[in-house]
């Protein structure tokens, strides 16, 4: 892999200002892609987490032979760049989705350098192994990796990858803030992931460590000894007398004597004292990360490893049921679906591994019930029935919540139920809640005016009570399909359909509208073409790119097949469908639904973020949304091996991003893609033009270029962004919350935009006391505050259970500024002895043992209503797998 060359856009005042409330930082590796502009042929957090992953799927898929395929050989990996794609193709079959896996290896990355980042651990020693600080930046070391595995059998694997990303953070930096590479050693520390070996020969507080250096590279300024020590950063702790500093621009303790420093960050001396070996510290924290990895396989076993990383190309199955007394032959189309996809999917690539119910009624929800085992799942989804009744609304936003709160990111969610909600409070939480997640969440609803049994209403009731349900899907990229009992079973079939990582296709215009022609585009990557039609539908038809058409009437036609139930209707179209631009037009009563969608292999993911290029860590700062007023980048990573196509062939490419108002489509602009590092890892960015940024508002994304066919390819992201009206950053503790504890809890709100006068509300489920010094501020432009929460942990808080807090700021009465949400999660645990990690056989790395297998895990949660680095010539190639074989040593 070469170094990416792309030219980095003048930082505006806001970014300045961001720089600014960023600032002191202690320092480490960089952390991602983005930080090689400012230091290019340097290795990252980044480099180092993703290819270490990469490096330990590989070895669980060539010691796992995948069933009913032939085993992986080492040698067909050896001497190339190891890709996802790649290796899903190869176990999996052709064309089996790695999305979901990048996404999951994106979001440890993003945990890792968020650390840089984070209030609470940007300057913390401890977490970067800085100031000599080495037994406790064990410790903490060794206590991430135990939350993590904590959370990954809890089920919830968003902390699990947040935990994982904090753990190899700290452990990569130790690598390259501490004086082991200068020691001569060329193995990753014995004994820093197994603390039951004490730490041997440290420096202590009095012995010198560093001679002065006045130039920018210092490559013999550690004195001769051989003891084990590390720089120090900034003022705090203060720097002691003969000791080195981490050193750099960014460091003030580099300009106290002893000068200069020994961090080897990066490759510029400008940055790293040491750089001249920076590579060795990459390699020695590459193959620590290794270990990281299979340390955690070891203990979570296959399957819970895998989950942790999304290692599958399947979808997760997420029901959320009204359990009602007229629910019944909803309750029944759902169990219908669900025993269906697990007796057609055992065994196969495309199991889920992930299984989510949460009932609901009124006034109880939950609990959430959460396996890996399908069995189980089926077993819990069997004993619900549609008992007793109360009157509509039902808690089903609740419910909703709750299932996205456990339901893995890129999941679809099936809510089934004929009531409107009663907690419609909650719909703008659960629509960010959603857009965090990336979750899609579709509402199957049955309103059938014959019935006169089981459903009463205490009062008449309005026609827009669905309202909630419609901006949830809207947010969420899913859709509210209305039907009637007798056809939910076969509408229901939609489930199945969902969850094969079918890709919307964008249609122009977007707005739907009775009895105007709409186009989408069909390029050669696609399969399975389907369209869904819906709503109060008089008629319609649906054109080729040759100008053959087909009707809505049923049966087969020249295009494909039409199944109608009730007022929905499915039409599936002949293999291969014809590439070029297709037509449809409704004639309907209303605004008809109209969705087209199919299988693919290429698609994309995305996230946004700031480039911060005058600090300690260039790189992009991650944000979830972009914030009104601040200068954005957007990342697209595409995804799939349609995108690299075959030796010789032209390459699909991706030319710009359209941005689209949501929902009415009209166009906000068109921004040139640039690329990133080389071409097979499908990175792209653009900046988000100053138009987009001026107002809070949703909008679109979609991708527009051209296929090898020199065909139009377009490619719709699935949910809609929201451009958020301030910066709200929520953090906590690095390390668990001990029941009866109170833990500090750090808020940040900023406005880039204009005056903001808004109130600050805070929620924590389960229930859990909170108190803060900030309960409502007004910022005018440019303008920032922080404030202090304190979470109290009852004694009688669950130990290994989830605690999720949500602060959101609001407007006033008269405001019409969106409200915005920031999520956290932290874990409850009790204190454990720091060679809890251990197995009790285990002395030290067992890189070489194959992991066991455990059984699938189940985990039932109470509710809380009661209710229930790119690299050299050996980055990034398969070389270094060798190491985990045993084939060769380093």
């Amino acid at each position: 892999m070469l170094p990416m060359v792309v030219p980095l856009s003048l930082l505006g005042p806001p970014v300045l200002l961001l720089m600014q409330l960023l600032l002191p930082f202690t320092s480490a590796f960089f952390p991602n892609i983005w930080s090689l502009l400012a230091a290019p042929s340097s290795i990252t957090h980044q480099d180092l987490t993703e290819e270490a992953a990469l490096n330990v799927t590989l070895q669980l898929f060539l010691e796992q032979p995948p069933p009913g395929r032939p085993p992986l050989r080492l040698e067909d990996f050896l001497g190339h760049t190891l890709l996802a794609d790649d290796l899903f193709a190869a176990y999996f079959g052709p064309g089996s989705p790695s999305r979901r896996f990048r996404a999951a290896l994106g979001e440890v990355s993003r945990a890792n350098a968020a650390q840089d980042f984070l209030p609470m651990s940007r300057n913390d020693p401890d977490l970067h192994f800085d100031a000599e600080r080495l037994g406790q930046g064990r410790m903490r070391l060794v206590g991430a990796l135990r939350e993590t595995l904590v959370a990954a059998r809890a089920l919830d694997h968003t902390l699990a990858r947040q935990r994982l990303g904090a753990a190899l953070h700290a452990l990569q930096d130790f690598y390259s803030h501490s004086n082991w590479v200068e020691l001569g050693e060329q193995q990753p520390h014995p004994h820093l992931l197994w603390p039951r070996q004490k730490f041997q020969s440290l420096a202590q507080v009095g012995d010198p460590t560093c001679s002065d250096c006045e130039e920018l590279s210092c490559p013999g300024n550690l004195l001769g000894f051989p003891l084990l020590t590390s720089g120090y950063f900034g003022t705090h702790p203060p720097k002691p007398p003969g000791k080195c500093s981490h050193g750099g621009h960014f460091d003030p303790s580099s300009s106290q004597h002893p000068r200069g420093g020994i961090n080897k960050d990066s490759a510029s001396p400008g940055f790293s004292p040491h750089h001249m070996l920076h590579n060795q510290a990459a390699k020695l924290a590459f193959l620590a990360s290794i270990q990281a990895f299979n340390l955690l396989r070891n203990r979570l076993g296959d399957r819970g490893f895998s989950r942790l990383l999304d290692i599958t190309p399947a979808s997760s199955l997420s029901f959320v049921l009204d359990t009602t007394g007229s629910m019944g032959e909803e309750i029944n189309a759902a169990k219908i679906q669900a025993r269906h996809i697990v007796e057609q999917r055992r065994g196969s690539p495309m199991e889920p591994l992930h299984y989510v119910l949460v009932p609901f009624h009124d006034p109880g929800f939950g609990p959430v019930f959460t396996t890996s085992d399908p069995e189980s799942f089926w077993k819990q989804l069997n004993e619900l029935h549609a008992l007793g009744g109360g009157d509509e609304p039902e808690m089903c936003l609740s419910a909703l919540e709750l299932a996205l709160l456990h339901t893995p990111p890129l999941s679809d969610i099936f809510v089934f139920t004929d009531a409107s909600p009663k907690d419609a409070l909650l719909t703008n939480r659960v629509e960010s809640l959603a857009q965090e997640q990336r979750c899609r969440v579709t509402f199957l609803v049955t309103e059938d005016p014959s019935r006169v049994q089981g459903r009463a209403r205490r009062e008449v009731l309005s026609p827009l009570r669905f309202e909630p349900y419609e901006a949830v899907a809207l947010a969420s990229g899913g859709e509210v399909i209305f039907t009637k009992d007798q056809h939910i079973q076969d509408v229901a079939a939609i489930v199945e359909e969902s969850m094969a990582d079918l890709v919307t296709l964008p249609l122009e215009p977007p707005s739907m509208a009775p009895g105007r022609s709409h186009t989408f585009s069909v390029d050669g990557l696609l399969q399975k073409l389907t369209v869904r039609v819906h709503g109060q539908i008089s008629s319609f038809w649906i054109s080729n790119p040759a100008g053959v058409s087909q009707g809505q009437e049923e049966g087969e036609g020249p295009l494909g097949h039409t199944h109608r139930f009730g007022q929905f209707w499915l039409v599936t179209m002949n293999e291969p469908p014809q590439t070029g631009t297709w037509e449809i037009q409704v004639t309907a009563e209303g605004t008809p639904r109209v969705r087209v969608q199919a299988q693919t292999s290429l698609d994309f993911l995305f996230h946004f973020g700031i480039p911060m290029e005058d600090v300690p860590h260039p790189g992009l700062y991650p944000l979830t949304q972009p914030v009104a007023g601040l200068q954005t980048q957007l990342l697209v990573e595409v995804t799939g091996p349609g995108f690299r196509g075959s030796p010789g062939e032209s390459r699909p490419h991706f030319s710009h991003v359209v941005l689209r108002g949501v929902p009415e489509g009209a166009e906000l602009g068109r921004v040139p893609l640039e690329p990133l590092g080389p071409p097979e890892r499908g990175l792209l960015s653009a900046s988000l033009p100053p138009t987009l940024l001026s107002t809070p508002r949703p909008f679109s994304l979609e991708l527009v270029g051209q296929d090898r066919g020199r065909q139009g390819l377009h490619r719709a992201a699935p949910q809609p962004c929201t451009v958020l009206p301030v910066l709200l950053e929520l953090s906590g503790p690095s390390g668990f919350l001990a029941p009866g504890s109170k833990a500090p809890l750090s808020l940040h709100i900023a406005s880039f935009s204009g005056p903001q006068d808004l109130d600050l509300r805070t929620s924590v489920n389960p229930s859990f006391a909170v108190t803060s010094n900030l309960s409502r501020v007004r910022l005018g432009q440019n303008e920032s505050a922080w404030g202090r929460l304190w979470l109290e942990v009852p004694d009688s808080a669950a130990l290994d259970s989830v605690v999720m807090v949500t602060v959101t700021a609001v407007g006033g009465e008269a405001s019409t500024v969106p409200p915005t949400h920031a999520f956290l999660r932290l874990l409850v645990l009790a204190p454990a002895p720091q060679d809890q990690l251990v197995p009790a056989h285990s002395t030290g790395p067992a890189l070489t043992t194959a992991s066991p297998t455990f059984g699938p895990s189940t985990l039932v949660t109470q509710d809380r209503a009661g209710g229930g680095m790119v690299g050299n010539s050996w980055w990034g190639t398969v070389g270094w797998v060798l190491f985990l074989l045993g084939l060769a040593t380093y």
